[in-house]
């Protein structure tokens, strides 16, 4: 795919939506953390529901350790792997309070110190809570990368320096939004909603649906 195809599909998902948010709710940056620890393997959809509960409940550093474990399991045992992430939610409020003085840090390095915080969680906080140029690669931005044309790559980390390196400086910021929102509403896994998409004509799926 040349820069100018590319340069055109940021131009129009822009156009359709200038500004993109994330589908999770979170009312501050530690909120945010928590949600995206829980999503993984998760849809967002469902970590609203359960922080929907938890939040008003529990939504800083210190009130979640007042929880422990099993108290922060009430809240979240509707969503996959809530054991794994319920001891490491635990663990990762009693690092911040410890080290960071219940701040949540705006570094890769300090944030992927903390348990249960992987490159694809702390790219999320990095680009949606600091506004840092960074890119997190999920399912949905893997196949869309892909199956486009726009930065094809064999695994998420190949997917996501391409992406760092080729999506238009301008539309940076916001790409990693554009993507997901893209993948999770038209490009969809076993059908793409080809009838529906903006970049249509500049997408280079070899087995697009007909549009009429």
């Amino acid at each position: 795919m040349n820069r100018e195809k590319r340069l055109e599909i940021f131009r129009r998902l822009h156009t359709e939506n200038p500004n993109p948010v994330t589908e999770l709710e979170y009312s501050s940056t530690f909120e945010l953390l928590i949600a995206v620890i829980l999503s993984a393997q998760a849809t967002d959809v469902g970590v609203n529901k359960a922080t929907r509960k938890l939040y008003p409940i529990a939504n800083t550093p210190e009130a979640i350790l007042a929880l422990g474990v099993d108290g922060l399991k009430t809240y979240i045992k509707t969503i996959g792997l809530f054991n794994t992430k319920a001891e490491n939610i635990i663990k990762t409020c009693a690092a911040l309070v410890e080290q960071h003085n219940s701040v949540v840090p705006d570094t890769r390095e300090a944030l992927e110190a903390l348990p249960g915080v992987g490159r694809k969680t702390a790219n999320v906080v990095l680009n949606t809570a600091f506004r840092q140029a960074a890119m997190a690669v999920d399912t949905h931005i893997f196949r869309v990368a892909n199956r486009t044309g726009i930065a094809p790559g064999k695994n998420v980390l190949e997917v996501e320096k391409r992406l760092m390196r080729l999506v238009p400086a301008d539309y940076l910021l916001d790409a990693h939004h554009w993507l997901i929102l893209h993948g999770r509403y038209i490009c969809i896994a076993r059908k793409p909603r080809c009838a529906a998409c903006v970049i249509y004509d500049l997408c280079e799926y070899r087995q697009k649906t007909p549009v009429d």
